[in-house]
């Protein structure tokens, strides 16, 4: 098939759907497809070499305004190309199937309130978002994308995501195809991870006998950076524990909060890695207690490495959980000493082995060529309609 892609940025080494677009993309041009990309910007070194790339020069402007130029350019573009197929993964409109990993704006902004730790905090933010011109903007945004005439195929990531649809606009369920998030595992086939392991904490000062949670995110106060501090701080002061912070650059604020809390020798920010692999190598756990995530790709990223799992019920990808066979999941990420408590059993040597065993066969049931088949069949589904039409 020719398929177009349409997403504003696509820098793989930030993650997300933006590695997602890349695993995605060298899948299909393994097996023959025609791949189109409709962009502003791209790392073509981490892209297949054969994909075609379509520049959309967007202007700037305020945050409210920028997705309604980029969609307006895609929407453009779009009517002079003859693509099979278009798939659109944020905020535009006119694809053939909208895919938004990112999940509604309405449940985020939602789950956003929810990271306040305070009801009256939580009350402020809600008078403050009801303010905020970009929200009202982006609710807009929405209507058209999936109310409007044109009625594309929906993708969704997690049952989660498709009860959002059902709650905020009222989706049938017959337009919604559940299609959960997969990583490429081919990322992670390194046959000397224990050699990179001990390199790793040698040069971070980790030593052998020190049990590693590891946390990953752009963004740490929405992925529960803070509520996991505080967990960090109840833990035995004698427990040989060690926390890696990997994801945004500006972590500075929350190192000085470790500060007063009296943890930091406990917690290691790394800031942006290209080599985020390493770090789950290095690592004996992912900790990931987001207010909001539509499939955390960092879950599955680490059940592949064999990681146990603590998340929350907020976060799609605990869907492939079964606590505590992999790991646990928290009702509440403001729960601190229950999270604490979950940290603390995988400081255990044989809970920690047990979890990990688990979490291997995890990983082996739901592959990237499961998800992969399930998407194709959306595809072919979308580019049947067309050319019905």
């Amino acid at each position: 098939m020719n398929i177009a892609f349409c997403y504003e940025n696509v820098m793989p080494a930030r993650g997300g759907c933006e590695t997602y677009i890349a695993d995605l993309s060298r899948r299909l041009v393994a097996d023959g497809h025609e791949v189109h990309l409709y962009a502003c910007r791209w790392d073509a070194d981490s892209l297949p070499r054969t994909m075609r790339y379509h520049g959309l020069s967007v202007p700037g402007g305020p945050r409210f305004l920028r997705p309604w130029r980029f969609g307006a350019a895609c929407a453009k573009a779009l009517r002079e190309s003859a693509h099979e197929v278009t798939i659109g993964f944020d905020k535009t409109w006119g694809q053939d199937v909208l895919y938004p990993q990112g999940g509604l704006h309405a449940a985020s902004a939602m789950h956003n309130v929810g990271k306040h730790r305070h009801a009256l905090m939580r009350a402020a933010a809600r008078v403050v978002k009801q303010c905020d011109l970009a929200h009202w903007s982006f609710l807009q945004l929405e209507k058209k994308q999936y109310l409007g005439p044109d009625r594309p195929i929906i993708v969704v990531n997690s049952h989660m995501v498709a009860g959002h649809f059902q709650q905020h606009y009222q989706m049938a369920p017959e337009r919604l195809r559940v299609v959960h998030s997969a990583i490429d595992p081919t990322r992670f086939s390194h046959s000397d991870r224990l050699k990179l392991r001990q390199e790793f904490r040698k040069e971070w000062g980790i030593t052998n006998d020190e049990v590693v949670g590891l946390f990953v995110a752009m963004n740490y106060r929405l992925k529960g950076l803070q509520p996991l501090l505080r967990a960090v701080a109840l833990l035995p002061r004698a427990s040989p524990f060690r926390l890696i912070v990997v994801g945004h650059p500006r972590f500075q604020a929350y190192a000085r909060f470790a500060g007063r809390l009296g943890i930091a020798h406990r917690v290691l920010f790394l800031g942006p890695r290209r080599d985020v692999h390493c770090c789950y190598y290095a690592s004996d756990f992912l900790v990931h207690p987001t207010f909001y995530d539509p499939c955390s790709l960092v879950v599955l990223e680490a059940l592949a490495c064999g990681l146990p799992v603590i998340t929350t019920r907020f976060n799609g990808a605990s869907e492939f959980l079964h606590p505590p066979r992999e790991g646990f999941v928290l009702d509440n990420p403001h729960d601190v000493p229950q999270l604490a408590a979950y940290m603390l059993e995988l400081l255990d040597p044989y809970r920690r082995l047990a979890c990990a065993e688990e979490a291997r066969r995890t990983a082996a049931k739901w592959t990237f060529e499961h998800h992969y088949q399930r998407l194709m069949d959306a595809l072919a589904e979308a580019a049947a309609k067309k050319r019905a039409a």
